[in-house]
């Protein structure tokens, strides 16, 4: 062995050596769960029991069955759906807007910072503030509506079930408009000038060089921010369970598919096989989606023309 190949090989062993701690942290805290999930929701396991046997595709099946999972999935991507598409399209706007050259803005710093400062907070402060200005009957909101707007009485927000809704997709796009902000500006500042600056030559206005230029060379950028905001979403678990009493009320139209889980291992029953189910029914359905929604985005090849006879 050359001197060289012993050097190779003492620092490829260092090298394994500065891994072992995060390969040890990931195997413990991240792969054992997982492989762990996936047994307890092939057993029956609830309740006190410290034990489990496999009991087959039982809780998939009843999973299938079950309608206040779906009516879950469908609350979650309802809420989701009232989320992301003005937090992208406002985003967007602010990006183009903040990153345009010929307004020149200053302070674009803290714009971006101001954007990005609540998703710093905690989702507990988050909720208790919303819980507070929405409350009944003499939250701020209630004062400022029955004062200034003539309202007559004050209004339960949280037991209608088109202001829960609302009230819950606003505070996400409010905690997630910046990063989305953030990432939309760093797409644009990363284009050529030059594609500008050729379209301006050629007669191009603002309006078209955003349609034209800007937004189909944020595709990609836009296309990740959909799975990865429908994978959070999928998630969508603390506001919710915070603002509504832990059930998703009014009518369990606020529960998500993660609270559905939470109900089901920690209150009542303390189904934790079925809990695990669910949260392996959640996981397929993101899959599913995430792979339908990059199959119908990403980019097609033209296709290539056949010669027949006699064509030139």
């Amino acid at each position: 062995m050359t001197q060289m190949s012993r050097q190779q090989a003492k620092m490829n062993r260092h090298g394994y050596f500065f891994c072992l701690p995060f390969v040890i942290v990931f195997l413990i805290f991240n792969f054992w769960p997982t492989i762990y999930t996936f047994l307890l929701g092939f057993g029956n396991l609830r309740g006190l029991k410290s034990s489990f046997s496999l009991i087959g595709l039982d809780n998939f099946v009843k999973l299938v069955q079950d309608k206040y999972f779906w009516g879950a999935v469908a609350n979650t991507f309802i809420i989701w759906g009232m989320n992301f598409a003005p937090q992208l399209g406002l985003a967007l706007l602010f990006a183009i807007w903040l990153t345009d050259v010929k307004l020149n803005l200053r302070g674009t710093g803290l714009f971006r910072a101001l954007f990005y400062l609540p998703n710093l907070l905690t989702a507990t402060s988050v909720a208790i503030l919303y819980r507070s200005l929405f409350g009944y009957p003499i939250g701020p909101v209630n004062q400022f509506l029955m004062k200034f707007c003539g309202m007559g009485e004050a209004f339960n927000f949280f037991r209608s079930i088109p202001a829960a809704r609302i009230i819950v997709s606003f505070i996400q796009w409010w905690m997630w408009c910046g990063q989305t902000l953030i990432l939309l500006m760093a797409g644009i500042t990363s284009i050529s000038p030059s594609l500008y600056e050729s379209a301006t030559i050629d007669g191009a206005s603002n309006w078209q060089c955003t349609w034209k230029i800007t937004v189909p060379l944020l595709r990609p950028i836009m296309f990740f921010l959909l799975i990865t905001s429908m994978v959070g979403g999928m998630q969508m678990f603390d506001i919710p369970f915070l603002l509504t009493g832990m059930h998703g009320e009014p009518d369990y139209k606020i529960r998500t598919t993660a609270i559905y889980m939470y109900n089901m291992a920690f209150q009542g029953r303390n189904d934790y096989s079925y809990a695990a189910a669910i949260s392996i029914g959640m996981f397929i359905i993101t899959v599913i989606l995430a792979v339908f929604i990059n199959t119908i985005t990403k980019e097609r090849e033209p296709r290539a023309r056949h010669a027949t006879g006699g064509a030139k």
